[in-house]
């Protein structure tokens, strides 16, 4: 009887796991291969990509749309303020936030409702794109680096997730550091901020990603100075050049035209454009992961 029973549940967790490993493998393939076939026809020939057909291997390998990429003047500078802005901005919006979460975390100040109720306000009521870009002209922003940073410092979407995070922590921490003489800012520093490194770390994705893909904010405040331009705003000016050539192409007749049009294609140049904006973000996030995964899920448990 207790062979039987035991047989049978080891059947039922051997087949729990063939189940459980196969939905994963299926799971891991369909999410791998939209960027594999996107990495495949960025290293393929643009007028054999035309044809179709390729899936997981470049039928025709090259790297010219790459070169075409890098070739394009102003792309290491937008680079740089790329990384600047994202280090610069994921670094503040993160101590920040968290430094407003603990400070409405704490049922001693007066304000917290009022506070709370402010924020989620502001997640609903937007002014709109005229009065924000009037308002950074009137401040100073236009024209200038700190655009990208001052706007960003905090994300109300952050501070009740690290609020949340703040709340599920013993009480007797804080209390203990305050017995010891320590004040507010001593225990956000020593006590609070080690504590929250996971949901910190869900914060800093988040704010990293958005400032490394964001290139509207370029085109509206500093569009016309190519020092402070952005390595998205450029990668969109080359799509952009690439899909004029294209109408070009379509509509002249004039063989050197068609010539340059045949070395890149705009579907070969947006592919390559989408693996140089991604391979940066997919560098970062295995460092991180372990803390997203539970920064995510720990700072959703109170509302």
């Amino acid at each position: 009887m207790r062979g039987n029973l035991y047989t049978d549940r080891s059947f039922s967790s051997i087949f729990f796991s063939i189940f459980l490993y196969t939905c994963m493998i299926f799971l891991g393939i369909t999410t791998l291969y939209p960027f594999i076939n996107v990495l495949a026809i960025s290293l393929n020939q643009s007028y054999d990509t035309v044809r179709g057909g390729i899936y997981l291997i470049p039928r025709e390998f090259t790297l010219e749309s790459y070169k075409q990429i890098f070739a394009y003047g102003g792309l290491l500078s937008a680079l740089k303020i790329s990384v600047l802005r994202t280090v610069i901005g994921s670094v503040t919006t993160v101590f920040l936030t968290t430094m407003l979460a603990y400070t409405i975390s704490r049922r001693d100040f007066i304000a917290r409702k009022f506070v709370s109720v402010l924020f989620v306000i502001t997640m609903y009521v937007n002014g709109g794109l005229i009065p924000t870009f009037v308002l950074m002209r009137n401040i100073g922003l236009t024209n200038s680096f700190w655009v990208y940073i001052i706007p960003g410092f905090v994300g109300v979407w952050g501070v009740f997730v690290v609020r949340s995070f703040i709340d599920n922590l013993p009480p007797s921490l804080q209390e203990s550091a305050k017995l010891d003489g320590a004040n507010d800012f001593i225990i956000f520093i020593k006590v609070v901020l080690p504590l929250c490194i996971p949901v910190l770390a869900t914060i800093a994705l988040f704010s990293a990603v958005g400032q490394w893909n964001s290139w509207f904010d370029t085109y509206i405040y500093n569009g016309t100075n190519k020092k402070l331009s952005t390595l998205q705003y450029e990668m969109m000016k080359i799509l952009t050049n690439t899909e004029a050539l294209k109408q070009l192409v379509l509509t002249g007749n004039r063989q050197d035209v068609k010539l340059l049009a045949s070395t890149v294609s705009p579907e070969s140049m947006r592919m390559a454009l989408t693996i140089v904006a991604t391979v940066p973000i997919l560098m970062v996030y295995p460092f991180i992961q372990r803390y997203f995964i539970q920064g995510l899920t720990l700072g959703g448990v109170k509302g």
